[in-house]
């Protein structure tokens, strides 16, 4: 097997691929570059050299044509391993098949399809080590590349290579960021020259042979065509010499021109092969035979390396393709199509036949229209939303009645707002405005636009659109306006928008819904809260959690929009201190994204969830879902959740780590001042301050949290800030926190409001009186699940007792919240009361090392899961791994404990 010419380097680095995957070490690239720099040579080199070495290759394209088609290039990627789909569970099976049209269902997330193709290549990596290659993956369709984009990003310990190779037009695309990269550029002139000089079978003067290197910049496809397209003769005195200036163009232009000199309906047919993406040699013939030709067309083509056509339908290049479908004329593409169309099976490919018969429409056609509706329909069961708006964009240009074309205008930005294309979908609301649309289709465009805005983060101005797109559905559709103002005041709370009292306002004068649901007793709890205050809010907030609560025992917690909203009534829960409503939910939202595949959800829910755990002390648990989140963050590009890192690194008294990660959270120009995400930062510094005893630092972060008008966080934040007044010697902000926090611990009633209520009291206070409130604290706290606070009681009550000099009683009180503090991990309190016992006369005792400490977050989760009977497919489900991947982590797992087995492993009660 040869090298490329001058591209030594470049195959040395993707045969090292190779070596990756033979040794369990999944390897993944994208070779990226110019139009013509020899992505598509370099990724046969590697074929070549894989099959060698005894790989399984599987190879598919994009297809410029098919972007338009939901999941085509998934099935062209997934088509040689579906004998292996029955190994799957059954919830992937299902996603996958729905996906790729082989049963119905309703649409599947689009992150459990890429668990599904996920395992469904790591099972056909098993037998043989597989090299997966995908040329042009620039031209796949956008739910196609989202899925293998997210395998490549979680393959791990399979014998497994991934290539992509990409052209860059404007960049690589988004979807590939983050993936190890090989950008291809130009030969060097040695290589270029012995590269042109195997070209021309003629000599070269030496002149012009500089100059067309030196025009070609290295392109290895410019300097091949060359002989193809001007004549030796014109190049040996160094005259008409070809301008390649922009090369891909002029790479273009030639194989344009050659096409151009072939007989007439060998072109219509080339232009046929453009046009139809599939390869189907049997669908061209017809399709030819439909326009009058024979299948002798064919011959100049393939005479001329423009095209072969054997079991498949091949271009030399892809620019090949492109450059035949840009130089016809529309009347010609027209004719064409209608042929594909004519030829296409309307059983078997409906959604192709439609796509055709649109192309081939001049004007206005209604049946075609409502052909690509239909069309949009299916690929809208697929979760196809980019095909979806493909299709509906189409068929609105041919719809010729205006109430019609308003309708499927507004379903098409709908859907390119589901796929990410912000613009096309603006430029298709204002279509619909042009039109004729009613009362409720003026409202829907008014709420997308306030989608699209937030989307895009124009986060300002959202809250206000929403509550503008909520009055005027208000007449219209009365339950999503509710929805709608729930909406706005959840984006103004979480942004830390001024106008929140002013939306609550306007919530409450919203139009009922009868029976309430949920969502609707979330929006007037929430709403009175803003705007009459905690006391008055907490009974409906409590009437609304409840009625959740309800709707999950009783499995109709996705019905009437409730499943959205988990993540807001998880935190109210912690608002008003409900410490069962806060678990349940909390841990329910995780659940039900897990069970329905909703990774876009899913990280919040985590990150939330782990909060939560943090209450009852459970940090290493809550490390291990933080750590979860991160890697399902990388796995789908979603915004990276900096604060449950700097909240946890608090509890842990690590200075550094929250210095840096609220440095980078408070400098993010998408988190503004006074937002959720920048109060929680403050609340890690004050967590941070009042265990390392630095309390005037404290009492500023928590200042800056209490002002929050996020309800979880403002609630949480005052007995920090108490605390950190107390003892920084301001009496008086510890009085007016304290009067706060007790109107809010009244309206609860919960012993965790109760408990939290008279700590804080007591620290304001002295004398005899003082001590009750320690003591009822204590008797609060320890009865509920929130460890953390009640061991906190036990360290402030024993510092209370050692100032009163009685030393035996502070003792055994700092003991025991330095134990408890210990074991839970909350090291920067429990360093303090191993400072005030010391000061006693006692020194703390150590923790007991545990094997479990040396695992890293990730492994204790999968230690956990593992340890309670789960199979490590199943934990790969749940963690978003292959099972290959699971078994890789728990030989380190093993290893690092020093046991053989997973008997072992559940002995030694992780769980």
């Amino acid at each position: 097997m040869s090298k490329l010419l001058g591209r030594r380097l470049e195959c040395r680095e993707v045969e090292q691929l190779l070596v990756e995957a033979q040794a369990s070490r999944s390897a993944v690239l994208v070779v990226h570059g110019d139009a013509g720099m020899g992505k598509t040579a370099l990724l046969e080199h590697l074929r070549d050299a894989a099959v060698a070495s005894r790989f399984r290759v599987e190879s598919s394209t994009g297809i410029e044509a098919e972007t338009q088609f939901a999941f085509a290039g998934l099935h062209q990627f997934c088509a040689p391993f579906l004998e292996h789909l029955s190994a799957l569970p059954e919830p992937q099976q299902i996603a996958l098949g729905v996906a790729l049209g082989m049963r119905s269902g309703p649409a599947p997330d689009r992150f459990l399809i890429g668990l599904a193709t996920l395992n469904l290549v790591a099972e056909g990596a098993e037998q043989d080590p597989l090299l997966c290659l995908v040329d042009d993956a620039q031209w796949l369709d956008q739910a196609s590349a989202e899925v293998v984009a997210f395998v490549a990003r979680r393959v791990d310990a399979e014998r497994l290579a991934m290539v992509f190779g990409v052209r860059d037009v404007g960049g690589v695309p988004s979807v590939f960021s983050g993936l190890p990269g090989l950008k291809l550029t130009g030969l060097d002139g040695a290589a270029a020259r012995r590269l042109l000089d195997t070209a021309f079978l003629s000599p070269l003067d030496n002149e012009v042979r500089e100059r067309i290197i030196a025009e070609a910049r290295g392109n290895p496809l410019a300097l091949l065509e060359l002989p193809a397209n001007v004549a030796a003769a014109r190049l040996a005195g160094g005259y008409a010499l070809p301008d390649l200036s922009d090369l891909p163009g002029r790479i273009e232009h030639g194989f344009q021109r050659r096409s151009n000199d072939l007989p007439e309906a060998t072109q219509l047919l080339l232009l046929a092969a453009a046009a139809e993406p599939t390869g189907d040699p049997v669908l061209l013939f017809r399709a030819t035979t439909e326009l009058g030709m024979d299948s002798g067309s064919a011959a100049p083509a393939e005479a001329a390396g423009l095209i072969e056509i054997d079991s498949r339908v091949r271009f030399r290049h892809p620019l090949v393709r492109s450059a035949v479908y840009r130089s016809a004329n529309p009347a010609d593409r027209r004719r064409v199509h209608s042929a594909l169309a004519a030829a296409t099976d309307a059983d078997l490919d409906p959604d192709r036949r439609a796509w055709h018969r649109a192309q081939a429409v001049r004007g206005v056609d209604e049946e075609a229209a409502a052909d690509l509706e239909r069309s949009a329909g299916r690929a809208l069961a697929r979760g196809g939303y980019a095909a979806a708006g493909a299709f509906l964009q189409r068929s609105t240009e041919l719809t010729p009645e205006v109430a019609d074309r308003t309708r499927r205008a507004l379903e098409a930005a709908q859907a390119m707002h589901s796929a990410g294309a912000s613009q096309a979908a603006l430029d298709l609301l204002t279509t619909a405005e042009g039109g004729s649309p009613n009362a409720l289709e003026r409202a829907r465009i008014q709420l997308l636009r306030a989608q699209i805005a937030f989307h895009i983060n124009q986060v300002a101005e959202v809250p206000e659109m929403l509550a503008d797109a909520a009055a005027t559905l208000a007449s219209s559709d009365p339950a999503l306006s509710r929805e709608t103002y729930l909406h706005a005041l959840d984006t103004a709370i979480i942004n830390g928008l001024p106008k929140v009292a002013l939306i609550a306002d306007r919530a409450l004068a919203a139009p009922t819904v009868a029976p309430p649901r949920p969502v609707d007793l979330l929006l007037d709890g929430l709403a009175v809260t803003i705007v009459r205050g905690v006391e008055a809010g907490t009974p409906r907030l409590r009437l609304a959690l409840d009625a959740l609560s309800q709707s999950i025992n009783e499995g109709t917690v996705v019905e009437g929009g409730s499943q959205p909203w988990l993540w807001l009534a998880s935190r109210l829960a912690v608002g008003i201190l409900d410490e069962e409503r806060a678990h349940q939910l909390a841990e329910y939202d995780v659940t039900l994204s897990r069970s329905t595949g909703a990774l876009a959800r899913l990280p919040a829910a985590l990150v939330f969830h782990a909060h939560v755990l943090t209450f009852s002390g459970k940090i290493a648990r809550a490390e291990e879902l933080g750590a979860e989140a991160e890697i399902v963050t990388e796995s789908t590009g979603g915004f990276r959740l900096r604060r449950i890192r700097a909240v946890l690194a608090a509890w842990r008294g690590d200075r550094a780590l929250v210095a840096e990660s609220n440095d980078l959270t408070l400098r993010d120009e998408r988190v503004p001042e006074g937002s959720g995400e920048a109060a929680l930062a403050h609340y890690a510094s004050a967590v941070l301050h009042n265990g390392l005893g630095d309390y005037s630092l404290a009492q500023r972060a928590a200042a800056k949290t209490c002002d929050s008008a996020e309800l979880s966080l403002s609630t949480i934040a005052l007995p920090e800030l108490i605390e950190a007044s107390v003892r920084a010697g301001d009496q008086e902000s510890a009085a007016h926190a304290l009067e706060r926090f007790s109107s809010r611990a009244r309206a609860s009633g919960s012993a965790w409001a109760l408990g939290l209520e008279a700590r804080s009291r007591a620290l304001t206070i002295t004398g005899a009186a003082a001590e009750e409130h320690y003591l009822a604290a204590i008797a609060h706290l320890s009865g509920t699940r929130i460890a953390r606070e009640a061991a906190r009681a036990h360290l402030v009550y024993g510092e209370w007792l050692r100032r009163e000099g009685r030393r035996q009683e502070a003792r055994d009180h700092l003991r025991t919240a330095h134990e408890l503090l210990s074991d839970m991990g909350v090291e920067a309190f429990a360093e303090r009361a191993a400072r005030e016992l010391h000061a006693t006369g006692e020194h703390a005792r150590k923790r007991t090392a545990r094997p479990s400490d040396e695992l890293t977050a990730q492994e204790l989760h999968i230690a956990r899961l593992v340890a309670t009977g789960a199979t490590s497919r199943e934990v790969g489900s749940q963690l978003f791994l292959s099972p290959r991947t699971i078994e890789s982590h728990l030989r380190n797992i093993f290893r690092k404990l020093e046991i053989t087995s997973r008997r072992q492993l559940k002995e030694l009660q992780l769980t």
